[in-house]
């Protein structure tokens, strides 16, 4: 979860070390357009093209077969660290939040994204939805100390001025406000069956679209590392500590419109997250 101060301080990111892939001239793909392809190199293509085929076949079987994928031993996923894996999403949701996950490793790691979208949402600087969001995400007893606090931040006029929000928490007409945290990855740092600590790294979107805004919807990274613990069948928050990136190398891509970017937010909705 990323307030607004962080994200003011946050800027561009690109400069030096880009890689650019060098695309073939036109014709040159593969070789001289003049030149009669041979047959055999024909075959090498289809058979390519046929592997291809398979290969992504095989990938996207739905025969919930997990074996393959499953140390048997820990019940961790066997695959690389990078590729998605895990179990079942939950089903189950408390409002807008997913709620009830697996008293697992896997469940904590769900639990922790999920909730640090929802407490990374444009519907924290809304009394009503903040207060839902603190209650569900919370361990009840921490929640009942954090409202206050939350309520302090977020509906302190200076703090939504500088923003560029009205000191309702809304978008200045014509505008809106944009905060989504994006999830990249998870790491559990420590687990036992009461507690469990998990870091969510993720990139965030955040300020405002439309024409005339002073505060463009900007990029930044962070990780934050959830502490749950395991409260009446579910895993609650009951603290987190955050530290900027890891950072990747910014591309030199032409940022987009107001208006672009303010049709994107409205036509593509977010998502909530589970392994």
């Amino acid at each position: 979860m990323s307030l607004g101060d962080d994200h003011e301080s946050s800027g561009g990111y690109g400069g030096t070390g880009q890689t650019r892939t060098r695309l073939p001239d036109s014709g040159d793909a593969f070789g001289d357009p003049r030149r009669r392809s041979s047959s055999r190199s024909l075959v090498t293509v289809v058979g390519v093209v046929v592997l291809l085929i398979a290969a992504i076949a095989f990938a996207n079987r739905g025969d919930g077969d997990t074996s393959s994928s499953t140390d048997s031993s820990s019940g961790k996923p066997g695959t690389s660290a990078t590729a998605p894996s895990g179990k079942q999403p939950v089903k189950s949701k408390t409002g807008d939040i997913a709620t009830g996950y697996a008293h697992t490793e896997q469940g904590a790691q769900s639990a922790a994204t999920n909730y640090g979208i929802a407490l990374g949402s444009a519907d924290m600087y809304n009394l009503d939805k903040r207060h839902a969001i603190v209650n569900t995400v919370y361990a009840p007893d921490v929640a009942a100390a954090q409202l206050p606090e939350f309520d302090q931040v977020y509906s302190r006029e200076s703090f939504l001025e500088k923003i560029g929000l009205t000191k309702d928490g809304a978008a200045p007409s014509g505008q809106t406000f944009v905060s989504r945290v994006v999830p990249v990855g998870t790491k559990v740092t420590s687990y036992n069956n009461s507690t469990a600590s998990v870091a969510l790294w993720y990139t965030s979107l955040f300020g405002l679209s439309g024409e005339g805004s002073k505060n463009p919807v900007t990029e930044s990274w962070y990780t934050t590392t959830y502490q749950l613990k395991w409260v009446d069948g579910d895993w609650k928050v009951t603290g987190f500590t955050q530290k900027d990136g890891p950072v990747p190398v910014g591309r030199d891509q032409r940022a987009s419109t107001a208006e672009d970017m303010s049709k994107a937010v409205e036509e593509y909705g977010g998502f909530t997250y589970a392994r």
